[in-house]
């Protein structure tokens, strides 16, 4: 018998529900998510990290979405609210923001399968016949209409989005073993010893934490999973693990069309990882190509005017170069190379910033010297700071990362101040 979504691929993407994981406490990336979620983090200069799987999906035609939120979502619900309003209900297109609401028990989300779990009733309700599951705060750009089809085209129960990595760097991963037709055979969660790639020695393939699933499959694992008292309810550490042996479980190896290399997707939960994405888009030619037109980026923007830069003396001129500078930010008369400037951001004069990450509505004080510093939301760095030349007096007040990334942010500021003002 013939597939009739073969035949119909729109409405292979109009019978999907997308639900985004965007509750996690975001721990690792220390105070940049101690009033926000992670998922609202800015990224990119003008974006948060939400916009990039929201974009895709849009881009994907995917017009069912739901946003499952719970630790600080505040800032997370603002912004869907203000830039992810535009869909029509009138033909079932839909971002719902679906809060822990605690409807099977009485408990806050235990874990990924279990955020899941606790909304099968919505599932319901929508009655799609494919489930995709996504993560709030990864930045890539992807179709997941290609995924879905092959999900489909295996007659798969659970396809998991993989990347290829590095073998060392799989060990901070679910890793896939996988025979010659995609099929997953073993799955290990952060392995010591990552199973490789077949035919390549040096690469591991690794889960995106991306989850295509058939409906009746998701409600009857998630269900018997619910009913294991000793399960952490996670998808990589218990669903996977427990059904790849006797159910139809495949892996998707997201690749650029044109290259057929490993596409660009990034996790950015730590601080190291969230100033590498940010850096990379400086580069010439970026992996993450944020001006191609047909593949945009949506995203809330702020009524701004343009960027300014002021003075052109000899000692003060105000200059950026290799950087990205946001709408609202003025640069006076201060040196910025390889920096990364969020909306609203101003900068006073006779300052130097290298290699920097400023997020938005943070102002940088007159004759202040920054390097491999990512500044906070409404920061404001005092005349005369020097920061990232000294790592061993800059963790004195501030976050230093392993690979020496500064985060500064207005707690630790005025942390660091009042322990000036006790000595003056």
């Amino acid at each position: 018998m013939v597939n009739q979504f073969a035949l119909h691929p729109k409405s292979i993407i109009r019978d999907t529900l997308a639900l985004i994981l965007a509750g996690g406490s975001g721990t690792r990336l220390q105070s940049l998510t101690k009033w926000h979620a992670k998922p609202s983090i800015p990224f990119g200069g003008k974006f948060r990290t939400i916009d990039f799987p929201l974009s895709n999906c849009i881009n994907s035609d995917i017009r069912k979405i739901g946003i499952l939120t719970q630790y600080k979502s505040h800032s997370l619900n603002t912004h869907i609210q203000k830039g992810w309003n535009f869909l029509r209900p009138e033909l079932g297109e839909f971002i719902d923001l679906i809060p822990a609401q605690q409807r099977v028990k009485d408990a806050w989300y235990q874990g990924t399968a279990d955020a899941i779990y606790q909304n099968l009733d919505i599932i319901e309700q929508v009655n799609p016949s494919f489930v995709l599951v996504l993560a709030g705060d990864h930045i890539y750009k992807m179709d997941y209409s290609d995924m879905i089809q092959q999900h489909i085209d295996k007659g798969a129960d659970m396809t998991i989005g993989c990347i290829e990595v590095p073998l060392e760097e799989a060990k901070q991963f679910g890793v896939m073993s996988i025979d010659n037709d995609m099929r997953i055979t073993e799955f290990a969660e952060k392995p010591q010893n990552p199973d490789h790639v077949p035919g390549n020695p040096e690469r591991a393939l690794a889960s995106m934490g991306i989850y295509v699933f058939s409906k009746e499959f998701l409600f009857e694992a998630l269900s018997k999973d619910a009913a294991i008292p000793t399960s952490s309810h996670d998808f990589g550490k218990d669903i996977i693990p427990a059904n790849i042996s006797h159910k139809n479980v495949f892996a998707y190896s997201f690749r650029n069309r044109e290259t057929n290399e490993p596409a660009y997707w990034r996790d950015v939960g730590t601080i190291d990882s969230y100033f590498e994405s940010n850096m990379e888009l400086l580069s010439v030619t970026p992996d993450l190509n944020l001006y191609d037109e047909s593949w945009p980026i949506w995203t809330y923007q702020s009524q701004l005017p343009p960027a300014k830069f002021v003075f052109d003396d000899d000692d003060r001129r105000g200059m950026a170069v290799d950087s990205l500078v946001s709408g609202g930010c003025i640069i006076s008369g201060s040196n910025v190379r390889r920096c990364l400037l969020s909306n609203n951001v101003r900068l006073h004069s006779y300052s130097e910033l290298e290699d920097c990450v400023i997020l938005p509505n943070s102002t940088i004080g007159r004759n202040c010297r920054l390097r491999k510093v990512v500044i906070d939301q409404r920061c404001s760095i005092p005349e005369g700071t020097v920061i990232g030349y000294n790592h061993k007096k800059d963790a004195e007040d501030f976050y230093v990362s392993p690979k020496g990334v500064v985060l500064v942010s207005p707690e630790m500021l005025a942390k660091r101040q009042r322990k000036l003002d006790i000595v003056a």
